[in-house]
């Protein structure tokens, strides 16, 4: 007896507790996972999606039509390059504005800190449409900008078209980093900060051997927020360019909606598309944890 409870009752008074958040994490989560896997490998096309008499064995037939689809590896170097950008250029870029901010190297911090987390705050509908009018339109300010210095310039379906994408998406996304590393500076002991420049040490050095130290947990886990998050990235890109022109800005994302819900559904096709993209994503997140545990990153 523990509290004037028995171990039964409190066994009883656990499940009671955990069973609706478990329900809804089975139903949600691993009930929609599990039969995604089992549609990749069925030969379903139509019907009723729950009748199991719809649903032939198709092994991993869907699974070879991907890899040697064209397109898949375009969305796949599509996503890659967004996670690159979002890896090598949102994080550091937020480490950096939040390092300048909390050392108080530029004036009104408050301001400028508002400033480059506003575009988070807005829709990504409408930056969408926003940026599809600056580059992409056939009439874009983008085009107006060049024929300032060329009066011959012409709109380029498809020329360097990810450039726009990656652009808006490493300004759109940074701010989120930028807020989550200044949050933890302002977590590490000011009086550290002082002491190592009354020994001398320079702003350099400071952040070298006290800040990144301090911060690298933290570093790893933004970078696993920002390959998952650029591995399912779909909403802005969809605005903006729909996956053209000619599908050269098509990300996994999109491929997998056109293949599931538009001109003929290909569902088997579909969900192994998915499966191999949670595939991919842990994969990329299991190397970045190898990284952490190879440079003993630390919370």
């Amino acid at each position: 007896m523990k509290n004037g409870l028995s171990k039964r009752e409190q066994r009883s008074s656990y499940l009671l507790l955990v069973a609706p958040a478990m329900l809804l994490y089975l139903f949600v989560m691993a009930f929609p996972a599990v039969f995604s896997i089992l549609l990749s490998i069925s030969t379903y096309s139509r019907g009723k999606i729950l009748d199991f008499s719809n649903h032939g064995f198709g092994g991993l037939d869907a699974y070879r039509r991907i890899l040697s689809d064209s397109y898949f590896w375009l969305a796949l170097r599509n996503n890659l390059l967004i996670v690159l950008v979002s890896v090598f250029g949102q994080i550091p870029l937020g480490f950096l504005l939040a390092y300048i901010l909390n050392r108080g190297l530029v004036k009104h911090a408050g301001f400028f800190q508002a400033i480059i987390y506003l575009p988070n705050v807005i829709a990504a509908v409408i930056i969408g449409v926003l940026f599809n009018k600056f580059f992409i339109n056939t009439n874009s300010v983008w085009l107006e900008i060049q024929r300032l210095f060329n009066p011959e310039a012409v709109f380029v379906p498809g020329k360097n078209a990810m450039l726009p994408v990656l652009f808006v998406i490493l300004w759109m996304y940074t701010g989120i980093y930028m807020i989550i590393f200044l949050a933890n500076m302002q977590k590490i002991d000011i009086s550290i900060i002082e002491a190592s420049k009354i020994d001398g040490a320079s702003e350099m050095q400071t952040l070298r051997h006290i800040i990144l130290p301090a911060l690298s947990g933290v570093i790893v886990t933004t970078m696993i927020l920002a390959i998952s998050g650029s591995l399912k990235s779909f909403d802005l890109i969809w605005v903006m360019t729909a996956g053209g022109p000619a599908r050269r800005t098509t990300v996994l994302a999109i491929y997998m909606y056109e293949k599931a819900f538009r001109i003929v559904p290909d569902y088997p096709f579909a969900n192994a598309l998915s499966t191999i993209t949670v595939i991919i994503c842990f994969v990329l997140i299991g190397l970045t944890r190898i990284v952490e545990k190879r440079f003993g990153a630390e919370e």
